[in-house]
């Protein structure tokens, strides 16, 4: 991708992007790449109750929500590292204590939802559960050569992970049962949650798809990496996942990629065909890469 492109499509995704090289230079420093978007990712976003027992609780630009059960709860993303003052405060505004939250959950890691993660584990003392390839990650704090940005990403704070999740694992806190699908592409390890969320006899299907856009550093090659030679095969396998979930309602890292607020504000959040639609453009997105690197050898 030329670097043109790569800012803007940086900008969509929510990534900052340095000139090449920036990233490198400025990890050697011991000073972050600047984020031109983290302060309106991090804007301040009153809590509420999506459906039942799941809740948002994540900022207006970086979504993280908690799902909640008198045995315990479980948080799902962390957004930046300012962030995490704002998710615990969130929590408390509904009534609930960070005390318990007993696990938390991860989408993909990259500083804009996993940054807070570290600092949210603290506060609640909760265990953190990740796939095989983000616990390596969350683990140093850093993406590696496999991830598509890398090189243009700030650190976060590390934090160890307590649980490795293959795919169709459940995560279970009480009666909250949360399963795991490996949805790689935008990362190696990016993970899908899916759980049933009830009011009385109303029980929805809920999920939280991860990101889908194949956005990278000037010279990664969805077709020809070495670090993830099976890149473009397994993006169109995470893509087939999303697209056969049973999901009443879909909520995105980036809630605007989902049309979370516009949802919101026409109090019509459930929409069955909505992991249907997040898929086919994400498989149009990915065959426009593909594309285009292939006729730029």
């Amino acid at each position: 991708m030329r670097m043109r492109g790569l800012l803007g499509a940086l900008c969509v995704a929510g990534v900052a992007a340095p000139l090449a090289g920036q990233g490198d230079t400025a990890r050697a420093a011991g000073r972050a790449p600047a984020c031109a978007s983290c302060a309106e990712w991090n804007a301040p976003q009153r809590p509420f109750r999506i459906h039942g027992n799941t809740w948002y609780v994540g900022t207006h630009g970086l979504s993280a929500l908690l799902i909640t059960s008198p045995q315990g709860h479980v948080l799902i993303d962390g957004g930046l590292p300012e962030s995490a003052p704002l998710i615990e405060a969130n929590v408390r505004a509904l009534g609930f204590r960070m005390r318990d939250v007993k696990v938390i959950l991860n989408s993909h890691t990259h500083f804009d939802h996993s940054g807070g993660i570290a600092a949210l584990a603290r506060a609640s003392g909760a265990a953190v559960a990740a796939s095989r390839a983000s616990a390596a990650v969350l683990a140093r704090g850093a993406s590696g050569p496999d991830d598509p940005q890398y090189g243009i990403l700030p650190p976060f704070a590390p934090v160890p992970v307590a649980r490795v999740v293959a795919d169709g694992d459940t995560v279970r806190v009480g009666p909250i049962a949360l399963i795991a699908h490996l949805t790689p592409g935008h990362t190696p390890g990016s993970t899908t949650w899916s759980w049933r969320s009830c009011e009385s006899r109303h029980c929805l299907e809920m999920v939280y798809a991860d990101s889908q856009t194949p956005v990278s550093a000037d010279g990664f090659r969805y077709t020809a990496s070495a670090a993830w030679p099976t890149a473009v095969a397994d993006f169109e396998r995470g893509i087939a996942v999303i697209e056969g979930l049973r999901c009443d309602v879909l909520v995105t890292p980036h809630p605007d990629a989902s049309g979370l607020w516009e949802r919101v504000a026409a109090r019509r959040v459930v929409d069955p065909q909505a992991c249907r639609r997040y898929a086919a453009t994400a498989r149009e997105r990915l065959a426009r890469r593909v594309a285009d690197e292939r006729a730029k050898p």
